[in-house]
């Protein structure tokens, strides 16, 4: 089911993508498999947050994609993007898995956008000035790292080149055109064996993202509009 965003929010046919961001920040809570429980009483939980930075300037880089651009055009976002990366294989939590750029709140971090940006410095080189914070979202549990993870949504004003700061941290940084990201035959689920659920997962070439990344990554995509039909009987399986 796509959503119905707000794409007719446009200037000489080009979305006002600040202003349809506004969205994401309106709409209902996630979907269903994306609403997890409360941390349990007496767990000690620490804070996070992740920057879900929207940008232009980036095309698609897998075929499927480059199909989508006639009808991304037409909505006013064929060159809409999203920063990701891919945590270095040495880490000790969520090894080489793609996500947001974020990590965990230090004891002076202001604000739930400040920790994001600062985070977000660190990993990938981006300026924070040239980002405006759009606003946050309800915060969300992550078992497996204990942490309470608010997902900041900014609109890159100015965007610039990106790169992974420190191999140690990040093995890949990388501006993902949203074309890649919508077209049905980039997109499946991931069921972890030893998980008792299902994911979206979206096969990007160079890498592929599943779990708490492609939950808010689907999710964003249907409340935008942005979205197409795609097979969720499809498997791709994720080696992590």
């Amino acid at each position: 089911m796509t959503g119905t965003g707000p794409v007719e929010r446009t200037v000489d046919g080009v979305v006002d993508l600040r202003a349809a961001l506004d969205g994401l920040l309106e709409a209902e809570a996630p979907s269903s498999w994306l609403r997890r429980p409360d941390a349990p009483e007496g767990l000690n939980v620490r804070e996070a947050s992740v920057l879900m930075l929207f940008g232009r300037g980036t095309r698609p880089r897998t075929p499927a994609g480059r199909d989508e651009l006639e009808r991304l055009d037409g909505l006013g976002v064929a060159d809409v993007d999203i920063v990701l990366l891919q945590r270095a294989s040495t880490l000790r939590s969520h090894a080489g898995q793609p996500a947001f750029p974020g990590g965990a709140r230090d004891e002076g971090d202001g604000s739930a956008a400040f920790t994001a940006l600062r985070e977000a410095q660190e990993e990938t080189g981006l300026d924070p000035s040239g980002v405006d914070v759009v606003g946050t979202l309800e915060p969300l549990f992550v078992p497996p790292s204990r942490f309470d993870v608010t997902p900041v949504v900014g609109w890159w004003r100015e965007p610039m080149a990106v790169e992974a700061v420190d191999q140690a941290e990040s093995a890949l940084v990388a501006r993902i055109a949203i074309a890649d990201l919508v077209a049905p035959g980039n997109r499946g689920m991931f069921s972890p064996v030893d998980r008792p659920f299902s994911t979206p997962v979206f096969d990007l070439g160079i890498m592929r993202p599943w779990g708490f990344t492609a939950g808010l990554l689907d999710w964003s995509l249907e409340t935008l509009g942005w979205a197409r039909e795609w097979d969720r009987d499809r498997m791709i399986h994720v080696e992590f």
